[in-house]
């Protein structure tokens, strides 16, 4: 048996001289187009299980609310934010900062310990660009070679009808994509409100939307690849996090080297040949277009296409599976297993304690939010041996059920409360309410001129939702 590559040409890199380049531009800088070949086999299969599901959850989130709310909504232009059915408000802002963090964290830690494999299996970008627009590719163009001969030819009318079809689909998967992707940002039912208006109601939306669909064209019709190997950040970060416990899709170059073209009935031991035999099937499926075998490299996102490849091609010519195998560099260079190191400890252990900091602050936020600020210049007055200062109240409701409220001064005592309008504050579900209220104290409770007050909000049933402490003015009194 004798594997050949498909019309594909390969010059052998000495020196490691790929590493100083991406393997997508040629020495003059121009770009080489990657036709990589549909990839096949189990890795293949779970992946693209994965991402069907992340995909189900893209296009079906915006449709699910709890207690009446979005799912997930990150409305940055009214100030609206939504976790899990939760309301976060900018009065949270610390918890989701905390929650950025912990994810950089996570990021971190995850990176350290499984490479880039996100990347493969997780990103959006990798999702939508393999199991997506190149499916589509496929069934426009064809396969590798399909494409490879048809990108080769004049621009015929076959040319043109398989280039403007795919061209067409793209577009309008880009603006479907946009479209849920707003649905995040102001909830499905202003999406559906704004497509029934029409773009003549809505010319910024309409420009904002149509801006943002032709960015996500641009990304899976042209910058492909190039997005993963020149434009994310994460893949800079790789270098400075990866070590040699890491793992990684790695090629046992100890097992598969010297590489040799198979030779049927050939003991490739006893010539001292490699189990490699040079077919190129793990480049010619690579996305990125790179040849594992020169080792672990920049724009290898760990999507495990040359595994299957390479797998499927050991078991036709009898070898052990496993030539390109997730592994560590350790293992490959010393036979040495995986191990949990200090450093992944130390990230792991940190991370714990950031999350359970979370929790409580998730827990220990309540439904209800409750200031009280004194009117910038305002002062006391006193009238009949009694003090009385005015407050600015902003009361925030953080459920989505009304709420009767009622305000009292829980230390000092003898406090009385005057409203302006009814003592009965009635405040809607994911509502922000102010207003002014009057305390009053007998002259002698007032023992300083500024003395600390803990003011409380109480629901119908008498439950206190929240406090705050403030400070409450009055006369100068000289202390013996």
């Amino acid at each position: 048996m004798n594997i050949q590559p498909d019309n594909f040409k390969i010059s052998k890199i000495e020196d490691e001289d790929f590493r100083n380049s991406v393997g997508t531009m040629d020495q003059a800088g121009k770009r080489k187009w990657v036709f990589p070949r549909k990839p096949k086999g189990k890795y293949t299969n779970y992946r693209n299980y994965t991402s069907y599901v992340l995909l189900l959850l893209f296009f079906g989130l915006p449709f699910i609310k709890i207690n009446k709310n979005p799912f997930l909504l990150f409305n940055v232009i009214d100030r609206k934010f939504f976790i899990s059915g939760q309301p976060f408000y900018l009065q949270d802002f610390f918890i989701l900062a905390l929650g950025a963090v912990i994810s950089v964290i996570f990021v971190m830690l995850f990176t350290v310990v499984f490479g880039r494999i996100f990347c493969g299996w997780l990103c959006p970008q990798t999702v939508f660009m393999e199991n997506v627009f190149r499916k589509i590719e496929y069934w426009i163009e064809g396969d590798r070679n399909k494409q490879m001969k048809l990108d080769r030819q004049e621009w015929d009318a076959e040319k043109i009808r398989k280039r403007l079809t795919k061209w067409s689909v793209f577009a309008l998967m880009s603006v479907i994509i946009t479209h849920f992707m707003f649905m995040y940002i102001v909830g499905y039912e202003e999406i559906f409100r704004i497509m029934g208006d029409g773009p003549a109601e809505h010319p910024l939306k309409f420009l904002g939307m149509i801006g943002f669909a032709m960015t996500f064209y641009l990304v899976f019709a042209w910058l492909r690849e190039q997005v993963c190997t020149l434009i994310c950040p994460y893949g800079r970060l790789q270098g400075v996090l990866i070590d040699k416990q890491t793992i990684n899709v790695y090629y046992d170059f100890k097992r598969g080297e010297n590489r040799s073209k198979w030779r049927n009935h050939e003991n490739r031991k006893t010539v001292g040949k490699g189990d490699c035999i040079d077919c190129h099937q793990c480049v010619i499926v690579c996305p990125t277009g790179i040849d594992i075998r020169n080792g672990q490299q920049l724009e290898c996102v760990n999507c495990t296409a040359c595994i299957d490849a390479c797998d499927e091609v050991m078991e036709k010519v009898g070898l052990p599976k496993g030539l390109i195998r997730y592994a560590t560099e350790a293992e490959i260079e010393n036979r040495e297993k995986f191990r949990f190191t200090s450093r992944m400890k130390a990230t792991a252990a940190f991370l714990v304690l950031l999350i359970v900091l979370q929790g409580f602050l998730m827990y220990d936020r309540g439904s209800m939010e409750a200031k009280f600020i004194k009117p910038a210049g305002s002062t006391f007055f006193i009238k009949n041996g009694k003090i009385t200062n005015t407050f600015i109240y902003t009361l925030l409701n953080k459920t989505n059920e009304k709420k009767i409220l009622t305000i009292r001064v829980l230390s000092p005592d003898n406090a009385e409360i005057t409203y302006f309008g009814s003592d009965k504050i009635v405040l809607k579900g994911d509502k922000m309410l102010k207003g002014n209220i009057n305390i009053t104290f007998p002259e002698q409770e007032i023992k300083l001129s500024k003395q600390n007050i803990k003011i409380g909000v109480f629901d119908e049933k008498g439950e206190m939702l929240d406090s705050f402490e403030t400070v409450f003015e009055g006369p100068f009194r000289l202390l013996l």
